[in-house]
């Protein structure tokens, strides 16, 4: 008798299908894109692949509710279930609009209010990530097998590199001044941005990672791949959370240096 499917296993095998919704339409002429009220676009893709990742959750795991940027909470599952699948089905589509290859579908499940399972699986980078809460976290190919990665060494900001996304959004955060005086005293900067800075600080390519505005749905499967990965993820306080509308990972050992140059304290 075949076991049944782990989280772990589930939430892979969705990021399977996410990945050819997602990559059949990356680049199609015909592609249609809206705009949302807050201004942002969304595509059919967007939504596409939430509805095929809420149909398939909500027959395997019925009893846990679903959260999606594009649909919001579900109103199925338990009443009081301490269980929620949370969904990003693009993350990055703006790149994704303009032909850009650095986007990718963020699932994550949420157990009594901790992040258990995270994957981020960018398939035109032809890369994936996952982590399961005490397993350790893991890189390769979409689909395939995957090998342990690990944050880097590097304990002095002089030789560190440093991923964000861009200035704006740092106003209510101090302002740009402060990313700027970061950037500054880190050996390279660059602007990766998005899910792809952190899953970078995962591997170990960068030290530091930032995200002035972000959502739940944004940060939730990348904070316990940081976290399994041996780093550090927290909000722009110093918070552990990945609901906080702000996010910093790090490998560690220039968490807190990075924090209070971005605080105002360094």
């Amino acid at each position: 008798m075949s076991q049944p499917e782990t989280d772990l296993q589930l939430a892979l095998r969705l990021c399977d299908i996410a990945d050819g919704i997602t990559s059949k339409a990356f680049r199609r002429p015909d592609l249609a894109v809206e705009t949302k009220p807050d201004l942002t676009p969304v595509t059919e893709s967007d939504r596409g692949v939430e509805l095929a990742l809420r149909e398939e959750l909500a027959q395997l795991r019925p009893d846990d509710v679903i959260v999606g940027e594009e649909f919001g909470e579900s109103s199925t599952g338990a009443t009081g279930s301490r269980r929620r699948w949370i969904i990003d089905p693009i993350d990055g589509t703006k790149n994704f609009v303009r032909g850009i290859p650095v986007w990718a579908t963020l699932l994550a499940l949420q157990s009594d209010g901790e992040v258990t399972v995270g994957i981020v699986s960018a398939p035109e980078l032809g890369r994936r990530w996952w982590a399961a809460r005490g397993q350790g976290a893991y890189a390769g190919v979409p689909a395939g097998a995957g090998t342990p990665i690990r944050v880097s060494a590097v304990a002095n900001l002089g030789d560190a590199q440093l991923s964000n996304g861009s200035l704006s959004g740092w106003e209510e955060h101090g302002g740009p001044a402060r990313v700027v005086e970061l950037a500054l005293r880190c050996w390279r900067d660059r602007a990766f941005g998005d899910f792809w800075s952190h899953m970078l600080v995962a591997e170990g390519a960068c030290e530091i990672a930032l995200d002035p505005i972000v959502s739940l749905w944004d940060l939730a499967a990348i904070q316990v791949i940081v976290e399994e990965a041996g780093g550090t993820f927290t909000d722009l306080s110093g918070v552990a959370r990945s609901d906080g509308g702000s996010a910093i990972s790090s490998n560690g050992l220039l968490h807190d240096a990075a924090l209070a140059i971005l605080n105002g304290l360094a």
